[in-house]
């Protein structure tokens, strides 16, 4: 490690002498001025001093981020290597899939395979694969839980194999809990404690994550964002990540929430004020008086949302609500003195008094001003003001679908339906709820709206108050801790009786796991096709991702989670028409059982306490004697299985030479979608349920694997097979070359046959013809899905070319090998005039291969050149552009390996 700046130091700690390297030594060398940076930006810059003289890091990249000016556009690419990887299980398995298969090319080039091995900690946790199967039964959670462990008995197996083969990796079990409250409530130091040699290191901690919602331990004040597996792999193997140092966009935080107003609220606003503002590939950094009104939880609950409103990252400096958190988690006394102790000496501890840094820009947000709140039917960012839900979701009924709504004619809007159940018949009909969830990291993490939502369902059921049979309900904790605090607190019992029993301990409904809904639900809907709706306490309402029989998905609070419930119907105004009727006829109105503060606090105060957190995570890594008795093959190889439909070799590395592919431009190619603005990863990755009709479902079918067996597409992310088939297959993706038409169709040029997008793909591949996707605006957004880049390589598509894109998704793309273009500024497909039927030509790719560097494409019809137009290429860092001349990031690390591996040949 390098001294740069005269900066190594000694930190006494209770582990003993540690070096750490001073940012105050830049101070003293006259470089800056360190309160006007932003904390942020101090944590990155400490990241890239300590690491000087290690790869990718040199005195240059430390001079110009120390020079970071708030008001600059054009500032130099920074290093990051985080000092540890979080994992979740759909999006870990591919990753640990690939590691597999690049120690497979390395064995057939004579290499020694066990030099693809984590250089820095990683930990996967299992919190993907538990589906709502089973709901509103004393035993679903195991019942759940046992088909888990069936239906992924393969995905099970190959990751015990690589809990063992591969160092540096581990694995937390099955029903443990979300991988980012167990990051929050677990993992998570804050400072790290490193052996290095013969000596200690502190620093601190830092990591980035194959979820997006990684960005929740912000609120820790621990350094950290959402990647693609591709990038969180490289990291693994020792590449930093290289990002252009960001803008930070600081937001004031001032005043109280006021009664009645929940964390939930507060995000959905903020999520709608800075995706409004546009903080896409930002730092945003919370700042003000108003921070000693949020909890730790709180602020969780708001780091947690940074990718809906479109930043890397939401971050919350340490202070003393840190401290306090690490102790009321059951932290060590030790490590949060060490916290304390390094974060003060360093500068990098928020007090009251701080001087507020320089910002990029600054926004201001009174908490005072936050009023209940929804978001939906479609997208995070579109908040509805509670009192505003009914006349919203009416409008939405007969707005057409490019206004955000369903087009339903005067006539449809009345349709109804009867739902015949054992609890007897029920009318049904547009706005009629029929699945209500307590579920995902961003609310399961608070215990202030998780216990307000129990105190609500307590008080309902003392008044007598049930959910209609049309509502689906279920409870999934972030982690077991929420499910004691509730038992304490006499909560849970309530929860239980209006149907919200706990059905597992992971992320289910908010990605697609909600399990399928009762048949006469389904039938009832179908028959009259009827706009039926989910209320969520998740991050993502994405079309077509939380359950395919449901077109208009709500988020909001636990506690209205529980009233929407009760409601049964979307379409009710709360302020003047009553929850319920108890059997005496009284009507039961809202605001007569929605908690309050004081009653929340109570609760919280009896029934939560460190001792809590310390028990159940005492024994997290080996507790769960299911996963224990899982049989573990052993080798440092994978022995991949012809017959698996869960994990199969993938083909990026297969035929990989040691030399650099030709690169050269992009002619003839042939559109194979058109698509609009707001095109999600969820639009272009496969995710949820399986459709038996879909490419994916009749390559099963084809496998003798039946319907009932098919699992989702997230568990099968280890299969290219069936993740290629599922690409740009959403059945609400909609592609211009077939207006009016939903789901993941295609037109073939020129034979104008019309067919899925796979088998276009497949067509146009037999004739060796290159593929281009073009887009709109915020091409990428949501989850931090490398099968969305994945999928898209392998279905022969060379280069996107949209009007923006979001962070993620364009970095995975780079690391495919995929060529991201960007019209520019006023350019679009419409003022271009594409029609899709062109052939395309992309040229001076080599000569202009450079970030910010344009090429042309030209649009040639019935073969002539009839219009020219140049594009930027979106690959933003000098080593991006070595990736991308590699074909990926894996193929570079790879490369390098074989290279310097060949004296073992």
């Amino acid at each position: 490690m390098g001294n740069s700046f005269n900066a190594e130091a000694i930190l006494d700690t209770q582990h003993g002498k540690a070096r750490y390297w001073r940012l105050h030594a830049l101070e003293e060398a006259g470089l800056c001025n360190l309160s006007e940076l932003p904390y942020s930006i101090r944590i990155l810059l400490e990241s890239v001093l300590r690491q000087v003289n290690l790869s990718g890091f040199t005195n240059e990249d430390i001079l110009q981020l120390v020079a970071w000016d708030p008001t600059s556009k054009d500032r130099a690419s920074v290093p990051f290597l985080p000092a540890r990887v979080v994992m979740q299980d759909f999006t870990g398995v591919p990753a640990v899939v690939d590691l597999a298969a690049m120690r497979s090319a390395l064995a057939k080039a004579g290499v020694e395979p066990s030099l693809i091995n984590p250089v820095i900690p990683v930990d996967l946790v299992i919190d993907h694969s538990v589906q709502v199967d089973f709901f509103a039964t004393p035993d679903a959670l195991q019942r759940n839980a046992e088909i888990e462990f069936q239906r992924n008995q393969e995905r099970y197996e190959f990751l015990r194999w690589g809990q063992d083969a591969f160092q540096n990796f581990r694995v937390v079990p099955p029903a443990t809990g979300i991988v980012h409250q167990v990051n929050l409530e677990f993992l998570a130091d804050v400072v790290q404690i490193r052996k290095y040699g013969e000596s200690l290191i502190a620093m601190p901690d830092s990591l980035v994550g194959t979820d997006s919602h990684t960005t929740m331990i912000n609120s820790l004040g621990v350094l950290g964002w959402g990647v693609g597996g591709i990038e969180a792999e490289a990291a693994m193997l020792g590449q930093p990540l290289v990002m252009p140092a960001p803008d930070v966009v600081g937001v004031r935080i001032t005043g109280e929430l006021s009664e009645g107003v929940t964390a939930t609220d507060l995000v959905l606003t903020v999520t709608e004020i800075l995706r409004h503002h546009g903080v896409v590939g930002k730092f945003v950094e919370f700042f003000g008086a108003g921070l000693m009104c949020m909890s730790l939880p709180d602020r969780a609950t708001v780091a947690n949302m940074a990718p809906e409103y479109g930043a890397t990252m939401g971050y919350f400096p340490v202070d003393d609500m840190t401290l306090e958190y690490l102790h009321f988690s059951g932290r060590d006394k030790n490590d949060v003195d060490l916290v304390e102790k390094y974060f003060k000496t360093q500068g990098l501890f928020r007090e009251h008094d701080s001087p507020e840094p320089n910002y990029s820009d600054v926004l201001a947000l009174d908490l005072s001003s936050i009023e209940p709140s929804l978001a939906g039917p479609r997208r995070p960012q579109d908040r509805i003001a509670l009192s505003d839900m009914q006349s919203t979701f009416r409008q939405h009924l007969v707005a057409t679908p490019d206004e955000g709504g369903f087009g339903l004619s005067k006539s449809e809007v009345a349709k109804t339906a009867v739902l015949k159940t054992k609890r007897g018949d029920q009318q049904i009909g547009h706005g009629s709820v029929v699945i209500a969830a307590i579920t995902s990291c961003t609310n399961t993490s608070n215990p202030d709206v998780m216990i307000a939502a129990g105190v609500l369902a307590k008080k309902a059921v003392e008044l007598g108050l049930k959910v209609p049979p049309s509502v689906k309900t279920s409870l999934a904790p972030g982690s077991t801790v929420v499910t004691e605090y509730l038992r304490a607190g006499g909560l849970l019992e309530p929860l239980t009786k209006l149907g919200f029993n706990v059905v597992g301990y992971g992320c289910t409904t908010c990605i697609g796991n909600s399990g399928p809904l009762p048949g006469e639900v389904i039938k009832a809907i179908s028959e009259e096709d009827l706009v039926s709706v989910a209320v969520l306490s998740g991050n993502r309402n994405f079309e077509g991702r939380i359950n395919p029989h449901v077109k208009a998905n709500y988020l909001a609070s636990p506690p209205l989670v529980v009233a929407y419930a009760l409601a049964g119907r979307v379409n009710i105004d709360f302020s003047s028409e009553p929850l319920g009727v108890r059997e005496n006829g009284v009507e039961i109105f809202l605001r007569e059982i929605w908690p309050s503060k004081e009653e929340v606090q109570s609760v919280l105060r009896q029934s939560l306490s460190p001792d809590l957190f310390i028990s159940r995570y005492s024994d997290v890594f080996a507790g769960n004697e299911i996963w224990n008795n899982i049989p573990v093959a052993g080798g440092a190889l994978n022995e991949w299985k012809s017959e698996s439909t869960y994990i199969q070799e993938p083909p990026f590395f297969k035929s990989l030479q040691l030399g650099l592919p030709l690169l050269g431009d992009i002619r003839g190619a042939r559109i194979l979608a058109l698509l609009g603005d707001s095109v999600t990863t969820d639009h272009i990755s496969p995710a949820g349920a399986i459709p038996m009709e879909s490419p994916a479902g009749q390559y099963l079918l084809s496998r003798d694997v039946q319907p009932r067996d098919f699992n989702s597409f997230g568990a099968r992310r280890g299969n290219d097979q069936i993740m290629t088939r599922g690409t740009f297959g959403n059945i609400r993706l909609r592609n211009l070359l077939l207006p009016g038409v939903e789901g993941g169709e295609t037109i073939h040029f020129p034979s104008e046959d019309r067919m899925s997008i796979f088998e276009a793909a497949m067509r146009y591949g037999e004739d060796k013809v290159p593929l281009v996707v073009f887009a709109g605006k915020e091409y990428g957004t949501g989850s931090s899905r490398d099968w969305a880049a994945k999928g898209t390589l392998l279905l022969g598509v060379q280069a996107v070319i949209a009007e923006s894109f979001e962070r993620i998704h364009r970095s995975n793309l780079v690391g495919m090998g995929v060529l991201p273009l960007q019209f520019l500024p006023g350019e679009s497909v419409e003022s271009i005039g594409i029609t899709g039927r062109e052939v395309i030509h992309i040229l001076d790719i080599e000569e202009r291969l450079q970030p910010g560097g344009t090429v042309r494409i030209q649009l040639q019809e019935t073969g002539e050149v009839h219009n020219q137009f140049k594009a930027t290429i979106r690959i933003d860092t000098e080593l991006e552009i070595d990736y991308y001349r590699n074909g990926g990031i894996l193929p570079t690390v790879l490369r390098q390996m074989m290279a310097s591996g060949e004296q073992f040949s």
